[in-house]
């Protein structure tokens, strides 16, 4: 084995291993996802910093998820657009390790605030008296802190535990992206520990946050029939339905992929997988969490056509 160790200087990433005309066709798509990712989620964050209307605890959130989904995007996206049109699709090893951390450090991030956002609408729905005092500033900036902190930390653990590991002489990931278990392949040592870490993590930043969403939308349901307007009623079961399909697919997701590191899901599998939840779910947030709301489309009008002075 030692033989065959070395230091990694570059990687190749194989990406979609399809024919030629189905990967231009595949760059217009993605690209345009892309671009309605930047859009939207740029749109949210400009219009929640510009309206005063929109500065609650609950946009306050939102501007953070926007921030999370472009960066999430633009960390993996690029490098697989210039692969569909390159034929050389190396990436040095640093740039690789760096987009495996960063990727990591912001998928942490979004499962901790989306389980922040849900207390936050548990709180707002279920104890709307006591929700301006629960939900002050002061704690809206911890728990976000704490959120983008932890996260960052667990993804530097995950780094830590990478760059002890030597490599092999075969420096291709089957992958569109650095993603860190398609990385630990390329490893010539036991990655046993690294396995346990990842099943630690996904127990802590998946399971546990999307057990506690599920109690939270369970508890607001049941505020929900309780209220006498039939109009309320379907409006909040509408946005509670639409925020857990969300939720949902993006835990669901990573819970397959990586809940057992070990098993061996097809890798065109795992593909589609990091795709939704690299590129479609950051493109869907948008129209699920913000757009489709009355006082965000009714900030983006304001905005559009401001009030001449007479």
């Amino acid at each position: 084995m030692t033989d065959n160790q070395t230091w990694i200087t570059e990687v190749t990433l194989l990406g979609f291993q399809v024919d030629p005309a189905l990967e231009l066709v595949l760059f217009g798509l993605f690209s345009l996802f892309y671009t309605l990712t930047l859009l939207g989620n740029g749109v949210i964050l400009g219009l929640i910093c510009l309206d005063p209307r929109l500065h609650t605890p609950m946009y306050f959130f939102l501007s953070h998820l926007a921030i999370i989904d472009m960066s999430y995007a633009s960390n993996n996206v690029p490098k697989m657009l210039a692969n569909l049109v390159s034929q050389k699709r190396t990436i040095s090893f640093v740039p690789c390790i760096m987009q495996t951390f960063l990727y990591l450090a912001f998928a942490n991030t979004e499962c901790l605030i989306l389980l922040v956002m849900s207390y936050d609408r548990f709180t707002a729905i279920c104890h709307p008296l006591r929700y301006t005092v629960i939900m002050s500033w002061k704690v809206c900036l911890v728990l976000v802190t704490i959120s983008w902190a932890f996260s960052f930390i667990l993804a530097l653990v995950h780094l830590i535990l990478i760059l002890r590991l030597p490599f092999c002489v075969r420096h291709e990931i089957n992958h569109f992206f650095c993603e860190i278990l398609s990385v630990l392949k390329l490893a010539c040592a036991d990655t046993r520990l690294n396995q346990v870490v990842i099943f630690a993590s996904c127990v802590f930043i998946l399971v546990g946050p999307l057990c506690l969403v599920v109690v939270s939308y369970t508890r607001i349901l049941f505020a929900v029939l309780k209220i006498q307007s039939g109009e309320g009623r379907r409006k909040a079961f509408s946005t509670c339905s639409s925020h857990l399909c969300v939720v949902g697919l993006f835990f669901g997701s990573a819970i397959v992929m990586y809940m057992d590191p070990k098993s061996h899901h097809p890798e065109e599998q795992q593909k589609i997988l990091s795709l939704f939840y690299s590129l479609f779910n950051p493109m869907l947030n948008p129209l699920i969490y913000s757009l489709r709301n009355t006082e965000v489309k009714g900030a983006l009008r304001r905005a559009l056509c401001k009030e001449r002075p007479v």
